[in-house]
C-alpha cells in the first residue's frame, strides 16, 4: 500500500484528487460540491480480498485525463520519479486522434496506466 501511496499521491492531487486513507486502503477522489453528483470516478487502492498479493490486471488499463499536454509531461515524470515504469513517453499517437496526446507507463504493481489530453486548442500530431 505504501508503494501505491507513493505513486498515485505524486500525480493525483495535480488533477484535483483528494486523499482519504484508513484501514480499508486509499481512497482518491475529485470534490463534489453538496447536492451534486460525481462527474467523474473516483480510484480506489484496496487490500485484495482474498489476502493474496494484488496482481495487476491483464488487459486493463486505467487513464486520467489531463488539462493539457504540458500537464501530461510533468505528471509522466513525477509518476516515474515515484516509482512508476515507463511504458510510452507522452506523445502523440498514430493509433488516435490528431489532437489524443499521451504518456503511458506502470505502477509499481504493474498496472498500466495512461495521463492523456485531448485539447483541440494545442498542437495537433504532425504540427
Amino acid at each position: 500500500m505504501g508503494l501505491a501511496k507513493q505513486f498515485y499521491s505524486a500525480f493525483l492531487p495535480s488533477l484535483g484528487y483528494g486523499l482519504k486513507e484508513g484501514a480499508e486502503g486509499l481512497s482518491y477522489a475529485l470534490p463534489v460540491e453538496e447536492g451534486q453528483f460525481p462527474a467523474l470516478p473516483d480510484f480506489y487502492v484496496k487490500p485484495t480480498f482474498d489476502g493474496l498479493p494484488a496482481s495487476a490486471g491483464n488487459g486493463a488499463m486505467i487513464a486520467f485525463q489531463a488539462r493539457n499536454q504540458r500537464q501530461v509531461r510533468a505528471l509522466h515524470s513525477a509518476a516515474l520519479a515515484a516509482g512508476g515504469l515507463d511504458e510510452g513517453a507522452p506523445d502523440f499517437r498514430a493509433s488516435y486522434g490528431p489532437h489524443f496526446y499521451v504518456g503511458y507507463l506502470r505502477d509499481p504493481q504493474g498496472n498500466k496506466i495512461a495521463l492523456f489530453s485531448s485539447d483541440p486548442t494545442e498542437l495537433k500530431r504532425g504540427d
